[in-house]
């Protein structure tokens, strides 16, 4: 935004100091005329005839008087931007860190020193406002290399085998094209994932009353068939539990939680255990898996996306990029909810969703 030129607040404060010792020398002078020499007479005669009138104090006093107000003015002005800049430093500091960040560089810190003040918390507000800046800026570049990773890997393979299948007339086009349709499902499934991640991290869907228990049960349905084709053993228990928030999204977050722990369920013959319960007000999911042993150093990295706890399945019902639990936890983020991962000791995973109950 273009502004019109203007006052510093540095001379707007010298000129406030002094106008300040200005007025209140005004006012010591006012008082003493209104309090001292108005009851001082004209023409008294005292002792000797000598006693001062008010006449010779008066011509006594008023330059002595105007010289002192001369002398406030100038240590006003002199005093006020002395003491304005060293008020005004730690401000200077904020703005050139803004500039700077401004710039692009977001690590740059005032990392101000001294006693808390105004000027000092907003210093320490910047500095975490650009700490989140910077791990935000981070994270999103690491989501769209990884994405476009994920993406090109689709397509590349599309070209394969369309390559394949132009220097090998010969080659049973069925195959071929079963192998495309199953590369083309898997891109719409990545593409569809990264864009429902988009609107979640947006926050723009409507909300309304969502029975989670009752999302729960229809994906441990719909996910049933995968179960039993891996040995898995589906368990949902719990009592009718309402959120306050999007039908969809956390329908997508109660089946890609599911749909996560049967697939990372190895080896075969595991259980998945699917809860929900009503606690201290607010809604609660938790989903129960066993599995192999994760590192608990590497458990709070599997919300981020393109990130897994075991290798990468590659099967016909899971594509493994990667984005479930991240999608769920921009979901549950989205809904001022709060996501909990844990490691159990003999193996799997723990995943315990809360959010805001219906009102």
């Amino acid at each position: 935004m273009r502004r019109r030129p203007g006052l510093s607040a540095r001379l707007r404060l010298t000129l406030s100091y002094a106008g300040f010792l200005a007025v209140a020398g005004a006012l010591l002078l006012a008082v003493v005329w209104l309090f001292l020499l108005r009851y001082v007479p004209d023409n008294s005669q005292g002792l000797l005839g000598i006693s001062p009138n008010r006449y010779l104090l008066v011509r006594t006093f008023g330059p002595a008087a105007a010289v002192a107000m001369l002398f406030l003015l100038v240590f006003g002005l002199a005093g006020g931007w002395i003491l304005a800049g060293r008020m005004l430093a730690p401000l200077t500091r904020i703005t050139q860190a803004a500039r700077t960040a401004g710039d692009g560089s977001l690590s740059h810190r005032i990392r101000m020193e001294g006693r808390r003040d105004e000027f000092r918390e907003l210093a320490d507000a910047f500095d975490t406002m650009l700490e989140q800046l910077a791990s935000h800026v981070a994270e999103q570049q690491r989501f769209a290399a990884n994405a476009s990773h994920e993406l090109r890997t689709p397509l590349a393979v599309t070209q394969s085998l369309l390559d394949v299948a132009r220097r090998d007339p010969t080659r049973d086009p069925a195959e071929v094209l079963g192998r495309l349709q199953e590369v083309n499902t898997r891109a719409i499934g990545l593409t569809e994932a990264l864009l429902l991640l988009s609107r979640s991290d947006r926050g723009t869907f409507a909300r309304a009353d969502v029975d989670l228990s009752l999302l729960a049960e229809e994906a441990a349905e719909m996910l049933l068939p995968l179960a039993e084709r891996r040995g898995t053993t589906l368990d949902v228990t719990g009592d009718v539990v309402r959120a306050h928030g999007s039908a969809e999204l956390l329908a997508r977050m109660v089946t890609n939680l599911v749909q996560n722990a049967v697939v990372h369920n190895l080896p075969a013959g595991g259980t998945v255990t699917v809860r929900t319960e009503t606690r201290d007000g607010r809604s609660v999911l938790r989903v129960e898996n066993t599995g192999p042993p994760l590192p608990p150093e590497r458990v709070p990295t599997l919300v981020e996306p393109f990130q897994r706890g075991t290798e990468r399945v590659r099967t016909d019902d899971h594509a493994g990029a990667g984005l479930g639990l991240a999608l769920v936890h921009s979901i549950v983020r989205a809904h001022d909810g709060a996501l909990d991962l844990a490691a159990r000791p003999e193996g799997g995973l723990v995943v315990t969703v809360r959010l805001p109950g219906a009102p």
